[in-house]
């Protein structure tokens, strides 16, 4: 157990008075523990999502907005990411390019206004774009694992 755990659980037990500990201040405190890491978790989602939206746009309502939003689902869409990782080959490559594009995009706008229209159009071309190639061309490694089952 690490060193914050063991904190965790002493203080829920000074909370029980000091008894023995029960099976519910047990519970409890492994569950505040669980709690924590998983808004821990969603918090640093949306922190990673700040340079993304200023890529997009600058209206505070809208990044605003879109930190709220990403702090109550972007834990879900992680995890439905991670599972149709291995479905879509291109999407790892596909989620790159949209991070280089808006990164780009960040480094230009001094000089260069790219509207929003525009750079959702181009995000989600490169998503379609590497979906729709994840179906229709299937990468080497599944071809040939394929094969050796025949």
């Amino acid at each position: 157990m690490s060193t914050f755990t063991r904190l965790v659980i002493a203080f829920f037990m000074h909370l029980a008075g000091g008894r023995p500990i029960h099976r519910i201040v047990f519970v409890t405190a492994m569950a505040f523990l669980v709690l924590l890491v998983v808004e821990i978790t969603d918090v640093t989602f949306a922190v990673d999502s700040i340079p993304a939206i200023f890529g997009i746009t600058r209206d505070p309502f809208i990044v605003f907005t879109s930190n709220v939003f990403a702090i109550l689902g972007l834990r879900a869409l992680y995890f439905l990411l991670a599972g149709v990782l291995d479905k879509f080959a291109y999407l790892k490559i596909a989620l790159a390019l949209v991070l280089v594009f808006i990164g780009a995009k960040m480094i230009v706008e001094p000089w260069l206004h790219i509207s929003v229209g525009i750079s959702l159009g181009v995000v989600m071309g490169m998503l379609a774009i590497a979906v729709i190639a994840s179906l229709l061309v299937k990468p080497k490694k599944v071809v040939e694992a394929e094969s050796t089952r025949s």
